[in-house]
């Protein structure tokens, strides 16, 4: 059992952490079944879209015109 803070914040217990994998930082999801019970998910990474996903894999000495050719596909 947990209890909610001020906040809405609540502890996830560490055995259901370990479990689901969480990591200080990582997300998770709520769902809500129609008998009123919650449940707890791992959140799934979600795919970037975009320059986003090039983010921290291109190495300097590219020229703009590389930039744009490599972002555009």
């Amino acid at each position: 059992m947990t209890t909610l803070t001020s906040k809405g914040q609540v502890t996830i217990p560490k055995h259901l952490r370990d479990a689901l994998g969480l990591k200080p930082g990582s997300r998770v999801e709520f769902e809500m079944e129609s008998s009123g019970r919650v449940i707890v998910k791992a959140a799934g990474k979600a795919k970037k879209a975009g320059i986003e996903r090039f983010q921290g894999s291109l190495k300097g000495g590219l020229t703009t015109d590389e930039i744009l050719r490599l972002t555009r596909g």
